[in-house]
């Protein structure tokens, strides 16, 4: 994976771990969220995630002399940034998760780097090639076998076509497509950190936009909403801080950093790896069950993830494979010019006359 950025974080030991630590941090805290929803209501624990969070990274950011947005454009630029992949985004996902599993509900979200690579390749002239579109191909084929239920699947390939209308409309009437929604949300959030960042600093940016994006879901939840701290326990008090602090503040602060100039293809890419954390963990901790079609989609979705990141190299080995027998050809289209025959004119001369 490509990103341009030269600070600590650069170190070639600790930059894998930087990049693959928001995916993790976003499964399991897919596993906390959920955990905690039957004690509390959808868009306080959507806010919960986002407006602590916000100012979190915005105390971070002074300490570390981060400048704080200056302008019209770049709070007009925060504030769609907010409303998109804050409001929307988390509003969806949160109203969307009630309805699913844990690693389901992250599955659907995180069908997402299909869309990011469209948008990328449109608006940043982001080379996919054809490693790239593979394994973009695989990874929704990986994500729908862990995410899709097996029936559906099964369906599709014996042609019950009734069944599938049936099971199909339970589907989209269910929380998966409120996920796929979400999804839609996050790519356009993540692409348009590329406009934030012209305007404004990628970290206080990336807290502003929680802030902002987090008030509205309040604001619904005080509105529509009732009982969303009554019922809460010890241990979901834990859950939100966890959601809070690692899946909000941490995460998107360390994501929308290599957002801001690394290849979004690349980085978003990674985003298949959080429902293999999500599963994991809902497996451990929530007692959901991975039937083997999951686990094939796991393993599926890693293969994916790896044609995405090493397109390039790949693409250049396949180059340079090529090269010696184009080399060969057209040393021998020269070999073959160069030895056609030489056609030399002789002038005859006039006989001679004896006397």
């Amino acid at each position: 994976m490509q990103l341009n950025k030269s600070a600590p974080l650069d170190s070639s030991f600790l930059k894998p771990l930087l990049l693959i630590s928001p995916f993790f941090l976003w499964g399991t805290a897919m596993v906390a969220m959920k955990g905690t929803i039957p004690h509390t209501t959808p868009f306080f624990l959507a806010g919960m995630r986002l407006v602590p969070a916000g100012i979190l990274v915005l105390i971070a950011a002074a300490f570390m002399g981060k400048p704080q947005p200056k302008g019209w454009k770049a709070w007009l630029w925060i504030a769609l940034f907010g409303l998109v992949d804050g409001a929307i985004f988390q509003g969806f996902l949160a109203e969307g998760l009630v309805r699913t599993g844990a690693g389901l509900g992250s599955v659907m979200i995180d069908s997402q780097p299909l869309a990011v690579a469209l948008l990328c390749s449109w608006l940043f002239a982001e080379k996919i090639g054809l490693y790239g579109w593979l394994g973009l191909a695989i990874g929704v084929t990986g994500i729908s076998l862990i995410g899709l239920p097996d029936e559906l699947i099964f369906s599709i390939f014996s042609n019950a076509s009734e069944s599938t209308l049936t099971i199909s409309q339970s589907f989209f009437q269910s929380g998966e497509l409120l996920m796929l929604l979400a999804a839609l949300s996050m790519a356009v959030g993540t692409v348009m950190i590329r406009f934030v960042t012209r305007h404004a600093d990628p970290v206080t940016a990336t807290g502003w936009h929680m802030i902002l994006g987090g008030l509205p879901l309040w604001g619904i939840s005080v509105t529509a909403e009732s009982q969303q701290i009554q019922n809460l326990v010890f241990s979901d008090w834990v859950a939100l801080g966890y959601a809070a602090i690692f899946g909000s503040a941490i995460a998107y602060a360390m994501f929308f950093y290599f957002a801001s100039s690394g290849n979004l293809t690349s980085l978003s890419s990674l985003t298949f790896l959080t429902p293999v954390f999500a599963l994991i963990f809902g497996n451990i901790l929530l007692n959901e069950v991975l039937t083997p079609l999951q686990w094939v989609g796991v393993t599926i979705t890693l293969v994916s993830i790896y044609l995405i990141n090493q397109r390039e190299s790949l693409g250049k080995q396949d180059r340079e494979e090529a090269l010696p027998e184009t080399i060969n050809q057209n040393a021998l289209e020269i070999s073959e010019k160069q030895l056609k025959p030489l056609k030399i004119k002789f002038k005859q001369s006039e006989p001679e006359i004896l006397n």
